[in-house]
């Protein structure tokens, strides 16, 4: 399970180091796509094809489905770290989720989001009022 928010940088040829904490569980070969709110979803390679074995579900009739398979798997990139655990992020993808050179990384139970930090920071901002409501809303009955 991914778990926290870490600080990573990105370096000058659009590469970013994943933390530790999270390699064991995105494995060897990862997939990064458009995420929700401007982020990036970050997945190990067996878990996007999972997902993906449930999106490929959705009926090719319904436009909303054919809308937001386009948006996410257009955007999807399969990369390797390096020998250093770096993994590049494609120029689209960066230019999608507004990255500079600060980041977060936060861990999200089966994935991980990269935001841009100051994005992270606003978005963190814009929730905070409503988190304690959610629950109930999102899974009633959790606490």
């Amino acid at each position: 399970m991914l778990l926290g928010t870490h600080s990573p940088k990105l370096d000058d040829k659009g590469r970013v180091i994943l933390p530790a904490k999270f390699r064991e569980d995105l494995g060897s070969g990862i997939v990064v796509t458009r995420g929700q709110e401007r982020c990036l979803y970050v997945f190990s390679t067996a878990e996007f094809e999972e997902l993906h074995e449930r999106i490929r579900q959705a009926p090719l009739s319904n436009k909303q489905a054919r809308d937001f398979l386009r948006m996410f798997l257009s955007g999807a990139s399969a990369e390797m770290p390096d020998s250093q655990n770096r993994i590049t992020i494609p120029t689209h993808l960066r230019q999608y989720a507004g990255l500079e050179k600060e980041l977060v990384v936060t861990g999200v139970g089966a994935h991980a989001e990269i935001w841009d930090a100051a994005a992270w920071n606003d978005y963190l901002a814009a929730g905070e009022d409503t988190y304690s409501e959610l629950e109930q809303e999102v899974i009633p009955g959790l606490f």
